[in-house]
């Protein structure tokens, strides 16, 4: 009973908060999706970021093993996903990257936030900022079909990755005032990215929920498999642990059906997976933090 309320209080919040954008938009009130997700991304997360990076308490060894589990993770998902994809014969540029990527900044950083606190930040961080410098280059890649190197140079998230992993090594610290600025606008990106998420999903329409069913169910049971086979491997703590097992099992990023958007490819298609992986991920999500708690 105590494990079931302490993931019920973990997980409440950020579905909560999601169901919370969700309402907002079914009951017709404006919410430019477009401004705020420009003012996370280029603001929020990366202040997040830099922050949690420069602040981290994590050993150097256990930073080295949960780092190159991460990578390991993004390129065995990468592998494994593209063999059934040209097994199935599914459409790459439809279907690659959303299997691929999942939603570990709206939805996978706040829950490692409220399951493992300031430890568990850190680790997350680090997640999401190689699944996004993954994402920005090689994920544009296979939607566009061309590179974008640009992209990743001109992206904040991956400029704040940069500079807070050299804080980090470096032990430096910024002035307390310009921390506990910097700390406040990153305070924004959870409570954010969890109502933008629930405005997205709103949006979003689909007649292709039969195929995005047991494609979605395909996802949650690899990437899980996965995250708890490369965490056992990596002999991670308790935390690193769960925190891997956590961002490997989150449904598939809404980043994905943009891309799809921008580039032509099955946006339909992908906007199912996006709602209903999600919606799976609101029973799943819960097991898994029994299971890693």
């Amino acid at each position: 009973m105590n494990l079931a309320l302490t993931v019920l209080e973990i997980v409440a919040p950020v579905f909560l908060l999601a169901a919370l954008g969700f309402g907002w938009v079914k009951l017709g009130f404006e919410y430019r999706i477009q401004f705020v997700t420009r003012m996370a991304t280029t603001l929020a997360v990366p202040c997040l970021i830099f922050v949690a990076l420069m602040q981290t308490e994590i050993a150097g060894g256990d930073l080295t093993r949960f780092s190159l589990a991460v990578i390991g993770a993004n390129l065995a998902l990468t592998v494994v996903f593209w063999v059934f994809v040209r097994t199935t014969g599914l459409n790459q540029r439809t279907y690659l990257p959303p299997l691929i990527f999942g939603n570990t900044g709206n939805l996978g950083l706040p829950l490692c936030i409220f399951a493992f606190g300031q430890a568990g930040l850190g680790y997350a961080v680090i997640f999401l900022s190689v699944t996004a410098l993954w994402s920005f280059s090689y994920g544009i890649y296979l939607v566009a079909g061309r590179g974008s190197l640009g992209k990743v140079v001109r992206e904040p998230m991956v400029w704040a990755t940069i500079l807070g992993a050299l804080f980090l090594w470096r032990g430096w610290q910024t002035p307390v005032f310009l921390t506990n600025t910097l700390e406040l606008i990153g305070q924004m990106a959870v409570p954010i990215m969890l109502i933008t998420l629930g405005v997205a999903i709103a949006r979003l329409t689909t007649g292709k929920l039969g195929q995005a069913i047991w494609l979605s169910a395909i996802k949650l049971a690899i990437c899980f498999g996965l995250g708890w086979g490369i965490a056992l491997a990596s002999d991670l703590d308790k935390v690193a642990f769960g925190v891997l097992v956590v961002q490997m099992s989150a449904p598939v990023a809404v980043t994905s059906y943009l891309l799809a958007e921008r580039f032509g490819a099955d946006s339909d298609a992908v906007a199912g997976m996006v709602m209903v992986s999600t919606l799976l991920a609101v029973g799943a999500l819960p097991l898994v933090l029994a299971l890693v708690l």
